[in-house]
């Protein structure tokens, strides 16, 4: 019997010091990739957004993106009308990881593409936070994320898909996908938008648009990176 009590306060130590590992990995990892992220102050980026929006037409448009430090970011079209709900601030990546004091829960490792990330959950410690969960997909090697999850109290649920190329050493991607629930975005009062189902024209209502799925896709071209932003940009 002792031996047996022996034996399990042992893998009881052993599962403490693991989990305790694990979740001090997680930190020095969300550590070291929001200090990348943290190096730029703010921005300007040029780019094209498609917006896809299931049986909606809306036309790629060149955009211009706006960053500034802690949390202001404005996406201007040059035409049309972007359907963009409110978490698309969430394309600043900093307000994922350092928006709220949080705990970090390591969930192992999974592949995205070809290419080995580290899975992260970040629950929030303020129990009327806005995000109820956060996960993060980190590329270890590049020290960037490489897709996020958000599941919030206000704003529904949306996910980024991020990939990287020559502003890489910044952690700014060259393209997001930006998917979202359009029953969390509202129409400007007022507007309607044609339907394209290969049938008929239809128009939109809140109603049907709650049933469908929408995705923004912003490729950039180029970025202005800590040449500052005024602030009557926002």
């Amino acid at each position: 019997m002792m031996n047996m009590l022996k034996i399990g306060m042992f893998v009881s130590y052993v599962f403490i010091a693991l989990t305790g590992n694990a979740q001090a990995t997680a930190n020095v990892l969300i550590k070291t990739v929001s200090d990348k992220i943290d190096r730029v102050n703010n921005y300007e980026a040029n780019g094209k957004m498609k917006t896809n929006v299931t049986f909606l037409k809306v036309p790629e448009s060149t955009v211009k993106i706006y960053f500034k430090k802690p949390n202001k970011l404005k996406i201007k079209n040059e035409k049309g009308i972007s359907f963009v709900p409110k978490g698309a601030v969430s394309i600043n990546l900093s307000n994922i990881i350092n928006g709220s004091k949080y705990t970090a829960l390591d969930a192992g490792a999974d592949m995205i593409a070809n290419t080995k990330v580290r899975v992260i959950k970040l629950l929030p410690e303020d129990d009327n936070a806005d995000v109820v969960l956060s996960t993060v997909y980190i590329d270890e090697a590049n020290q960037v994320i490489r897709k996020a999850k958000t599941t919030t109290r206000e704003n529904g649920s949306y996910q980024l898909e991020m990939t990287y190329g020559k502003y890489i050493a910044y952690g700014l991607p060259d393209k997001i996908i930006f998917t979202f629930n359009t029953k969390d975005y509202k129409l400007p009062k007022g507007v309607t938008f044609d339907f394209d189902d290969g049938t008929a024209v239809k128009k939109t209502t809140p109603d049907n648009l709650k049933k469908n799925q929408g995705m923004a896709e912003i490729i950039f071209d180029s970025y202005i990176i800590n040449k500052g932003v005024p602030d009557t940009v926002f």
